[in-house]
């Protein structure tokens, strides 16, 4: 059974340590917490809305229409940061219900009652599929280790794997939160584990189908655009010609590099810590667990996941998601330079640029009447400062691994799921609604091009270089001489 180890912990550092080495002493300590909880303790409050739960520090009135258990709702009480808004991530709870059903199965393997085994295996996939997200209240403002979370879901699905088999919830009996849907594993592990989970699908679900489609899209106007000569420009100054098509395969390349960028990040990420419970030890769980929980994690998700080769750094970093983080970063900044260049390119529809004509979407304004602003673009802009900004986050909390933990880990995945959100979700947004309708403004772009004296550099290798400034061009009286 679980117990709380806070008797030991008030030992001086030898005498606790002696007494982590006597069986019967630890045994002798956490046996009141095991045999005297009151006979109330899975029974029902005087009210029919509330259960009384009971966690080490005491009593607690848990929600009768609710899975969670006392360990949650103390959560609530000692978080209250950010409100409803700032939830751990739902695919965190996706990733963990993925988890614990592996966990389940492996464990069934090593000895677990199978019945107890497959209640968890059917909560588990209830909490995987979304179904039970009401259940999952915590913020991610909370411990660094994702403790709370990792209790969080080990309650949930403890008391609705005891609802399957006709128990009492918050009975722990016949399936206890800790000896059962945690078995083998530790918030230290499952967490980060978790974590990577959660990107790789979010990686593989929304991020690179999202730029794919861009891609594509930017490659089909490049093609489109492959015999339309404009004027280039460097300093934001005019330059020597280039093909609008030459100009958009720029923007090509920089996203299919960014693709790469992302997929380059991605073994590190497909590494689990599953296994390395407390410290990265492997404390309390059998031999081959670790692979054996990956190998079903792999099976469930088609992701080629496989069990981190050292323990110690799956639990103390988190250097892969800062490296994931970091392309994403990089495409945060290509897309920055895309969405301005086209915005820019796009300027007027009189007083600018005028050489390309964007998709009109809804009315820009609402005090000059025809005004049609390049809304697309602002929303790329605005999505990449925040990944810019998600990933100082991501920084500071990966380089703050202290020891053999860090506990930066809830605010690191955060920033990761948020940040391969936004770059799917905006890269398909702007391709439906702003790239596959982009025109070429051939008349201005001809007549721009005309104007420019850059077209007189063509002349360097026939005429000397200075000759070629002579025709220079008068600003005031707007003609050559």
């Amino acid at each position: 059974m679980y117990c709380s180890l806070r008797p030991l912990q008030r030992l001086g550092s030898t005498r606790g340590l002696l007494a982590l080495q006597l069986p019967s002493r630890a045994a002798l300590l956490c046996q009141p917490q095991q045999r005297t909880l009151p006979p109330r303790a899975a029974g029902m409050a005087s009210q029919d809305s509330f259960r009384i739960e009971y966690d080490t520090f005491g009593e607690l009135k848990v929600p009768n229409d609710k899975y969670y258990g006392a360990q949650t709702v103390r959560s609530t009480m000692n978080f209250k940061i950010g409100g409803v808004s700032e939830r751990m991530p739902v695919q965190v709870i996706r990733a963990f219900g993925i988890l614990k059903r592996a966990a389940a199965e492996v464990n069934q393997d090593y000895g677990l009652d199978p019945k107890i085994a497959n209640a968890i295996i059917k909560a588990a996939d209830e909490v995987s599929e979304g179904k039970l997200n009401d259940h999952f209240p915590l913020v991610v403002w909370q411990t660094g280790s994702g403790t709370q979370t990792n209790m969080n879901v080990n309650e949930v699905i403890s008391n609705r794997a005891i609802e399957i088999m006709g128990g009492k919830l918050g009975s722990k009996d016949p399936v206890h939160p800790n000896d059962h849907v945690n078995k083998s594993q530790s918030s230290n592990d499952t967490f980060p584990t978790a974590m990577h989970i959660a990107a790789a699908q979010e990686v593989n679900e929304v991020l690179l189908p999202g730029l794919q489609k861009l891609q594509d899209a930017l490659e089909a106007k490049s093609k489109e655009f492959s015999q339309i000569i404009k004027i280039g420009r460097t300093h934001t100054q005019d330059a020597v010609p280039l093909t609008l098509g030459q100009e958009f395969s720029a923007y090509v390349q920089q996203i299919k590099y960014g693709v790469a960028r992302i997929k380059s990040a991605m073994p590190r990420v497909y590494e689990l810590a599953a296994g390395g419970t407390a410290v990265g030890t492997g404390l309390n769980t059998r031999i081959g667990f670790a692979e054996k929980v990956a190998a079903k994690v792999s099976s469930l998700t088609g992701l080629p996941f496989i069990t981190a080769p050292n323990k110690f750094e799956a639990l103390a970093a988190h250097d892969a998601l800062v490296e994931l983080s970091g392309a994403m970063n990089t495409v945060a900044c290509s897309l920055m330079k895309i969405a301005n260049d086209i915005r820019f390119l796009g300027s007027g529809p009189r007083s600018g640029l005028g050489e390309l004509i964007l998709p009109e979407n809804e009315p820009g304004s609402s005090i000059m009447p025809g005004k049609v602003n390049p809304t697309q673009c602002e929303a790329v802009t605005m999505v990449a400062a925040q990944v810019m900004g998600n990933h100082v986050a991501v920084t500071v909390g990966g380089s703050n691994g202290h020891f053999e933990l860090n506990v930066f880990k809830p605010m690191i995945i955060k920033n990761v799921l948020n940040s391969a959100r936004l770059l799917g979700d905006v890269s398909v947004s702007f391709t439906d609604n702003c790239v596959v309708g982009i025109q070429a403004n051939t008349e201005r772009i001809n007549k721009l091009m005309n104007e420019s004296l850059m077209l007189v550099t063509a002349l360097n290798p026939h005429i000397e270089f200075y000759c070629t400034l002579l025709p220079r061009y008068d600003t005031n009286s707007d003609i050559t001489r």
